[in-house]
């Protein structure tokens, strides 16, 4: 009998059939070759009794006993799996172990319960292995025998079932979270998508800088404390990988969506204590609703491409999908697709603008602006391809292309006799962010014969104060100790205050045309400039004034101590043989209106 029975649970257990359809065979075939008992099998979980086989009793007794804590006095098993040796109670009715628990076993008419615990090879207890009597009784000597080989069996197929729920939890969840990964996302994602379910992708915005600042440690420790606080406000949390995480959640509009987005990004905002340094955590959020008869693939696409304009457009907050979303995104990649094309067939080309000395009127400078040459011709200013310039593949790409041009074209010109002054160029977040900005500008001033100092790196006021990445500030303390020069582009149109000029230096700001154009109708505007051109002096600072167009904004610079302009009414920016021919025509004029 037992040579079957071992057998035909091996089989079991070796097809890989469930646990509970494992035991409860195993508790049938005993319970037809013993009469007048029935046999059960508990899990102990995290010290709780929890129900696993059990054919002969009823389903409200293994619901009542489901999540009892184990102990000394808790009926047959509870003592067993506490006391982990065997526990014969021969007379249910007057053993004090079953006090609690009597009424739940009179009924069904057993008086004794014989339980043995279940044990691991480190000698943990998994589980217990019980006989109820009919009668008041204890195990006979073939019983003994026979539950010894049981537990065998159940030993051996509760922990293949725990290697097997550990390779799906390794397998579904994330090792350093413990929350589902992105394999649970999909699979559960699939299986539950439906009108009325909405999903947030939450993006950590400074996992990168936390790394590179204080090590990966730490970054594992934001990791844990962001997935800790949001677990806090949503069951349904995924960590897709890196620093990405999915909420999905009941909503049945955007409203609800963005209420629950926000609690999320709230709960981020206090400071967290990684490693004994203090973190900010800081994230940005994207979110779509399914729809019906929309799959949850394309669901996530959406919450994707939402997350992906916020960090862009919002970084911190939340964006919902909507058709403003898509239309913008569409521009993006067309822009992306048209500025590649433009890459592969060499026609990024420089275009230049001269900066001129209100006090001479003479080219003292020069600024270098990207064009790309469309296939009729004509030409696009960097406004119509700035969104391919967030790609940050292609900013750097772009960078590289126009300090190869401009090596040619500055080189032309020394040849004819033309001496450039200063060169400016414009560079992006990821110039910085991608690392060798310093080497390539070395690079370049080395093969046109110029020195650093009359080089001029401009950086917008986003790049300028996206200090989130240290690699920015420290970049232009590099370059400025190399004797570059940093100007800061279209000044006061953003969120820069003089005061950050106190924490990263510069050395020159450009007025943005913007204020230019206003001086003449506008006194506010006209006193705005006045006063930056003032504390600039005061701060050793030089001034570029853009959007110079007519001879009285030259003269109102000029008079408020603006020494250096460019704009439309000196020259609009031209091709490198056009400047040239600019340049060569000027040298022979005594010099330019000022």
């Amino acid at each position: 009998m037992l040579l079957r029975l071992q057998n035909e649970i091996l089989e079991l257990i070796a097809s890989g059939e469930r646990l509970e359809a494992t035991l409860d065979h195993l508790c049938r075939l005993i319970e037809e070759r013993v009469p007048r008992i029935a046999c059960s099998v508990l899990l102990v979980q995290d010290g709780l009794l929890r129900p696993l086989a059990g054919p002969k009793l009823p389903e409200y007794y293994a619901r009542a006993l489901d999540g009892i804590a184990i102990g000394p006095d808790v009926g047959s098993c509870g003592a067993a799996a506490y006391l982990a040796q065997p526990v014969a109670v021969q007379d249910i009715l007057t053993d004090a172990k079953w006090a609690p628990y009597r009424h739940l076993i009179k009924p069904l008419g057993y008086r004794a319960c014989w339980s043995s615990p279940i044990k691991k090879a480190d000698g943990s207890v998994v589980g217990t292995f019980a006989f109820y009597y009919e009668e008041p009784r204890g195990p006979s000597r073939i019983e003994r025998k026979l539950v010894a080989a049981s537990i065998h069996l159940c030993t051996i197929a509760i922990e293949r079932h725990h290697r097997a729920m550990e390779r799906h939890r390794l397998a579904y969840h994330d090792a350093l979270t413990g929350l589902p990964n992105r394999a649970a996302f999909d699979r559960h994602a699939n299986q539950i998508a439906r009108d009325g379910l909405g999903l947030i992708l939450l993006d950590l915005d400074n996992l990168k800088f936390t790394n590179d600042t204080f090590g990966h440690r730490v970054g594992d420790e934001l990791i844990k404390e962001v997935a800790a606080r949001l677990h806090s406000v949503t069951e349904h949390l995924f960590r897709l990988g890196g620093d990405e995480f999915a909420i999905i959640c009941e909503a049945r509009d955007i409203d609800e969506l963005r209420d629950l987005a926000a609690s999320c990004l709230s709960l981020l905002k206090a400071p967290a204590c990684c490693g004994g340094h203090t973190v900010l955590p800081l994230a940005t959020a994207g979110g779509a609703l399914c729809k019906p008869g929309v799959t949850m693939e394309v669901t996530r696409h959406q919450a994707d491409l939402a997350l992906y304009h916020a960090k862009d457009t919002a970084k911190g907050l939340f964006q919902a999908f909507d058709a403003t979303v898509a239309t913008a995104i569409t521009s993006r990649l067309n822009a992306i697709r048209d500025v590649t094309l433009a890459l592969a067939e060499n026609r990024i080309v420089p275009f230049y603008q001269p900066v001129v000395d209100l006090r001479t009127g003479k080219f003292v400078g020069v600024e270098a602006l990207c064009r790309i040459r469309r296939q009729d011709g004509s030409y696009a200013s960097a406004a119509e391809f700035f969104e391919a310039m967030h790609d940050a593949h292609i900013a750097s790409e772009i960078t590289g292309r126009m300090l190869d041009k401009m090596t040619s074209d500055v080189t032309g010109w020394r040849r004819q006799g033309i001496e450039i002054g200063h060169i400016a160029i414009n560079v992006t977040a990821a110039d910085f962010q991608t690392g060798g900005l310093k080497e390539r500008l070395s690079r370049f001033v080395d093969r046109v014969g110029i020195a650093p100092r009359n080089v001029i790196v401009e950086v917008t006021e986003t790049v300028y104060l996206e200090q989130r990445a240290n690699a920015i500030r420290d970049t232009i303390s590099d370059l400025r100790a190399a004797d570059f020069k940093i100007a800061l582009d279209d000044f006061g149109t953003g969120y820069a205050a003089l005061s950050h000029l106190l924490k990263v230096k510069v050395d020159i700001i450009k007025i943005d045309r913007s204020f230019t154009k206003l001086m003449e109708s506008d006194s506010g505007a006209a006193a705005i400039v006045e006063g930056m051109v003032e504390i600039a002096r005061r701060m050793d600072i030089e001034v570029i004034a853009e959007g110079v167009e007519t001879v009285s904004h030259a003269s109102l610079l000029r008079e408020m101590g603006c020494i250096l302009a460019q704009g439309y009414f000196y020259s609009k920016a031209v091709d490198a043989r056009s400047y040239a021919e600019l340049v060569l025509s000027m040298t022979s004029a005594a010099r330019l209106p000022s």
